[in-house]
């Protein structure tokens, strides 16, 4: 019976040190493998977010882009944008606006403006982001706001039709006859105040309808010098060395230029008095001298 228990115990005591092995090699193992660690790029990740706008019903959006690039290329990106809209035809793309501008000798900045078909607007802008990364440029700012006409377009009508009410009643009123002259005379008056306020809530809906019709979209282009070195520490650091070089020489001119008329005045000054007959003057009172003390 003790041989049995001994057996037996000691057959448990192999069992669990074979497993603690078992687990001490698995955990090894699992050390020495090297953890798969999912990597970002940045540059890559940085951008636009890719939200989709569901297209709300009375919704008036306004799309407003502004994009980096480099001053060389602005002006062929803006002919590009300008061509995609002219490719969409005027029925669901015009252009309202284009500013090139020349800030200094190498910095340019732009600007074009759009009217788009609402169902053509995201997908335009995202064209033209596109056409400003294959121009070694990126989107730095995006903003999509919406305007609720449809509501406003309903509160107008709401408004229009109780005028209408209104008008009707002194219309028929009028056409009844009045006894009095005061009294059609205040009757008109009140017409004419309900017509000019009908016309009034006319122009809101159409303008509401125009916007609804219309989605404006702008395209800002700021350049930047060295950018097509690509947007790395090398090329801010050649762009900024460039800067400061050329402010170091505008300081320099600037300094000759203000100094060097004194300087050549001072070296005039002293060849006039090297030369006669100032060098005669120079010597009258040394030869005077001595013959007084004679």
């Amino acid at each position: 019976m003790r041989r049995i228990s001994a057996t037996f115990t000691l057959g448990l005591l192999l069992l669990l040190a074979g497993c603690s092995k078992g687990h001490r090699e698995e955990t090894a193992s699992e050390a020495r493998e090297p953890q798969k660690v999912t990597s970002i790029d940045l540059k890559e990740s940085v951008g636009a977010p890719a939200i989709n706008l569901t297209a709300a019903p009375g919704v008036a959006f306004d799309y407003r882009y502004a994009f980096v690039l480099p001053d060389t290329a602005i002006s062929a990106v803006q002919e590009r944008h300008a061509a995609a809209c002219e490719k969409l035809g005027p029925q669901h793309c015009r252009i309202a606006g284009m500013r090139y501008t020349l800030v200094d000798e190498d910095e340019v900045r732009g600007q074009l403006l759009f009217k788009l078909d609402p169902a053509l607007a995201r997908n335009f802008g995202k064209e033209g982001i596109a056409a400003v990364e294959q121009a070694k440029g990126r989107l730095v700012d995006a903003a999509i706001e919406g305007n609720d006409v449809g509501s406003v377009i309903d509160q107008s009508q709401q408004r229009s039709k109780r005028i209408e009410d209104e008008l009707g009643g002194v219309d028929k009123r009028l056409a009844e006859g009045v006894k009095t002259a005061s009294e059609r005379e205040e009757l008109q008056r009140r017409a004419e105040q309900l017509r000019q306020q009908q016309n009034v809530e006319q122009t809101r809906r159409d303008e509401g309808a125009e916007m609804l019709a219309n989605t404006p979209m702008t395209f800002n282009y700021a350049g930047k010098r060295g950018f097509s070195w690509g947007d790395s520490p090398i090329g801010d650091a050649w762009a900024t060395s460039q800067s400061s070089f050329i402010t170091m020489v505008s300081i320099i001119l600037v300094a000759l230029g203000a100094l060097l008329p004194w300087v050549l005045l001072a070296a005039l000054l002293v060849v006039l008095w090297r030369k006669t007959p100032l060098r005669n003057l120079r010597r009258k009172p040394r030869e005077a001298a001595p013959a007084s003390e004679a």
